[in-house]
């Protein structure tokens, strides 16, 4: 007797088909997977043999071999549960299913035969509608999730016994739907309003530019100037995600476990806020088969970097690439995944260890040896792909005693909102969102200088030491600040303040 019921795995943050054969014969009774299952998969023999028997059918005790094919691909996970006791049912002849040639299952057994929630649902999703899957059978929490998706039906599945009822004609389960319009309107963001911090306009402004360009950015400043209650309010004036922005966030998510049963699909730009205690793998991602680490958690959004000194040296230098791609590549012995991580980076830092070098109020009490000793924790090529370096000062007490509101997000999300529309038109068949995304070879194409302003960027050039890649983030930055201020083209105003912005590194990295 053999059977087949269809499955999907999870490969990196892209679903694969696994067909599930079963083939039950006379012989010794013994029950064996093969088809490269980890250890959950293994496992799962002691699950689908008591949840078959606690629902109320027959265990048959007969030569069981359970075969996940592609088997030259390794499974993992506890996703399987659901599709190899179908399996085994239908082998037996226990129940009967129409369409199994366009029927999808997932799910997790528990000893009693209910179905339990699993990670990962919605690149599996998407995958199995990209080949022709239209009846997908997925846990009842897993089903919100699901649902994102149209063109498929979802049904919730409780326990073994309501989906063998469903074939059995006994008693249907409903096709579940959800309304995205709901989730879209009712969703609202809690973020921090930059109109309660008093003062440093001059900080808001490079915000506002990284913001509109999807640019690195870097706050130096005092212990107290503000910079993480800066950093906290930034999503406030990003664009909002867009759908399909939204289905790649959610699917990250989906796959690390971290989505939350009353969202189904993330509807904000995700802001990962690591300690600095965090290791390279934490950050780029790891394990044996790996999952996406905080910088695929980020991936449309923000890594926000509180005291980047203080990050241990190798978790730094895994940013570099990832910042210079968008992606981050993981090597192991199983698997090697891509995870993409489009990011803007903000980080903070102290000017020195103790906190108050080049303040106005406070004495810095640290040596030049410690000073530097501090300051080279912070690489120069890591640097380098900074785009925004701002200086963040002391608040003075009239600012901070005054009752006028600053300028809201919302009013700041408007020029960015106006400033990223321009580049999409730009950009249009490009796949570049944003000015930060430019390459070298599009630099002349879409940054053209004028004499003028290329004098002034040659000396700038020459007298701050600055490398090519330097030379190439002050033309994005420019080109940003020119979206800003509706011109077409960079003029003297838009490269100086764009240079402005990179002189930081050599005032306190020289």
């Amino acid at each position: 007797m053999l059977s087949q019921i269809y499955s999907f795995g999870l490969i990196g943050i892209d679903g694969f088909c696994v067909c599930v054969e079963t083939d039950i014969s006379n012989g010794l009774p013994c029950f064996d997977i093969v088809g490269l299952p980890d250890t959950a998969v293994k496992e799962s023999k002691e699950r689908v043999r008591s949840a078959i028997k606690n629902t109320g059918f027959t265990f048959p005790p007969k030569h069981i071999i359970i075969n996940l094919s592609p088997a030259a691909r390794r499974k993992e996970g506890t996703g399987y549960d659901l599709p190899m006791a179908l399996s085994i049912l239908t082998a037996t002849e226990q129940i009967y299913i129409n369409d199994t040639d366009t029927s999808v299952f997932f799910g997790e057994l528990s000893l009693d035969g209910s179905v339990q929630p699993i990670n990962g649902i919605l690149p599996m999703i998407i995958s199995a509608y990209k080949q022709g899957f239209t009846n997908i059978f997925v846990p009842a929490q897993n089903a919100d999730e699901a649902a994102v998706i149209d063109g498929v039906n979802i049904y919730p599945v409780t326990s073994l016994k309501a989906l063998c009822d469903h074939f059995c004609d006994i008693k249907h389960i409903s096709v579940h739907k959800i309304d995205l319009t709901d989730y879209f309107t009712a969703s609202a963001s809690a973020v921090p309003d930059f109109c309660d911090v008093k003062g440093q306009e001059n900080v808001k402004r490079a915000l506002e530019i990284a913001a509109a360009g999807n640019h690195n950015v870097l706050l130096i400043g005092s212990p107290g100037t503000g910079k993480t209650m800066l950093a906290q309010r930034i999503p406030g004036i990003l664009p909002d995600l867009t759908f399909d922005e939204s289905l790649e966030v959610t699917k990250i998510h989906s796959i690390a476990g971290l989505l939350s049963k009353d969202e189904p699909l993330i509807l904000h730009r995700p802001f990962r806020s690591p300690h600095h205690t965090v290791s390279a793998s934490g950050l780029s991602g790891g394990g044996s088969i790996p999952k996406p680490g905080e910088l695929s958690l980020a991936h449309n959004g923000i890594l926000f970097m509180d005291e980047l000194p203080e990050f241990k040296r190798d978790s730094l230098e895994v940013l570099r690439q990832p910042l210079e791609d968008g992606k981050v590549t993981i090597s192991r012995v199983h698997a090697t995944l891509t995870y993409p991580c489009n990011i803007m980076l903000v980080a903070s830092m102290n000017p020195c260890k103790c906190g108050y070098f080049g303040d106005t109020r406070r004495q810095c009490t640290c040596t030049p040896n410690q000073i530097n000793q501090y300051r080279s924790r912070i690489s120069g090529p890591l640097l380098d792909r900074i785009d925004i370096q701002v200086e963040v000062s002391n608040v003075d007490y009239n600012d901070l005693s005054s009752t006028d509101r600053g300028e809201t997000s919302a009013k700041i999300k408007e020029r960015v909102n106006r400033t990223r529309k321009i580049q999409l038109e730009r950009y249009k068949g490009l796949d570049i969102y944003s000015n930060s995304q430019l390459e070298a070879g599009m630099l002349q194409k879409f940054c053209p200088l004028g004499t003028e302003e290329n004098q002034i960027l040659k000396a700038a050039f020459d007298n701050l030491g600055l490398s090519a890649r330097a030379h190439s983030r002050i033309l994005k930055v420019a080109r940003t600040i020119a979206d800003l201020d509706g011109s077409e083209n960079i003029r003297t105003e838009h490269i100086a303040e764009a240079i402005q912005y990179r002189s930081l590194d050599r005032k306190y990295f020289e």
